[in-house]
C-alpha cells in the first residue's frame, strides 16, 4: 500500500482523474479492449467528471460497477445512475457499461445472470475504489452474513449481499476479482478515513473487508 497525501479535495481529484487516464492508456496500448470498475457513493463524482473530458479510445473501454444497489438503473439510489451522470458522458459517453442490475429477478438471480458475462472483463485492467468509516469497499461489508461467501477464493465473479442496516440489498465483486485488478487505487477522504485505513492494516478482511485488497494498491488522501 502507498498512500499519496494532497494539499486538498480538488488537487487529489484533478491528480487522481489524470493517473486514471494514464492507466487506461497504458492499458489500451497493449490490449484490444479494457476494463474500468468503478465504484458509486458521493465521493468519486468529481472524478468522474473530470476524467469524462479525457481524450483517449472510449469506445474501446468497458466500465463496470464494483457493487450496485438492487434498484432500477433510474432509482435516485442507483450506481449505475451516477455513473451515467457522471462518468458517461462528453468523450467517456462511448465508452460501453455493464449493468448489474436485472429487473424482475432477485438479487441472487441476478448474480447468476450477470456473472458469466463477467469473465471476458477480468482481471480488472484498472480499478477504484472508496471505503466507508466502517472499513467496508464495495459491497464488502463487515459482520455481514453474505461476506464470508464474498471473500472466498472460489467466490461467482458477482455475489449478492443483503447488508443489515442499509436501505437495499446489493451484489457485489468479489474479494478476489477486486484484489485481483492489475491497477488498484483507493480514494478517501477525512481524518477519520485515514485513521480507519491504518486500523485496517492490521485486521483481517473479515473485520475490515478493504484489507483484501491492500496489498500494492495506490491510495489517495485528502482531509
Amino acid at each position: 500500500m502507498n498512500i499519496i497525501e494532497y494539499a486538498d479535495r480538488e488537487m487529489l481529484v484533478m491528480n487522481v482523474a489524470n493517473k486514471l487516464a494514464g492507466k487506461l492508456k497504458s492499458a489500451l496500448s497493449g490490449n484490444d479492449r479494457v476494463s474500468f470498475a468503478v465504484p458509486g457513493g458521493s465521493t468519486p463524482g468529481p472524478i468522474f467528471e473530470m476524467l469524462s473530458a479525457t481524450d483517449l479510445d472510449w469506445s474501446r473501454v468497458d466500465v463496470m460497477l464494483t457493487d450496485e444497489r438492487w434498484v432500477d438503473a433510474d432509482d435516485p439510489l442507483s450506481n449505475a445512475r451516477l455513473v451515467r451522470e457522471h462518468l458517461l458522458n462528453d468523450r467517456a459517453a462511448a465508452a460501453q457499461f455493464i449493468p448489474f442490475f436485472r429487473p424482475g429477478l432477485s438479487p441472487g438471480e441476478g448474480a447468476e445472470v450477470v456473472a458469466p458475462s463477467l469473465t471476458d472483463h477480468v482481471p480488472i485492467s484498472v480499478l477504484l475504489l472508496g471505503m466507508g468509516d466502517d472499513m467496508h469497499t464495495a459491497s464488502l461489508f463487515p459482520g455481514d452474513r453474505s461476506l464470508p461467501d464474498a471473500l472466498a477464493a472460489d467466490a461467482p465473479l458477482l455475489c449478492p449481499v443483503y447488508p443489515e442496516g442499509q436501505p437495499t440489498a446489493r451484489v457485489t465483486l468479489p474479494a478476489h476479482v477486486l484484489d485481483g485488478a492489475l491497477n488498484k487505487h483507493l480514494v478517501i477522504f477525512g481524518d477519520e478515513k485515514r485513521a480507519a485505513l491504518e486500523r485496517a492494516q492490521g485486521l483481517s478482511p473479515e473485520e475490515a473487508p478493504i484489507a483484501s485488497v491492500l496489498d500494492e494498491i495506490e491510495v489517495y488522501w485528502a482531509a
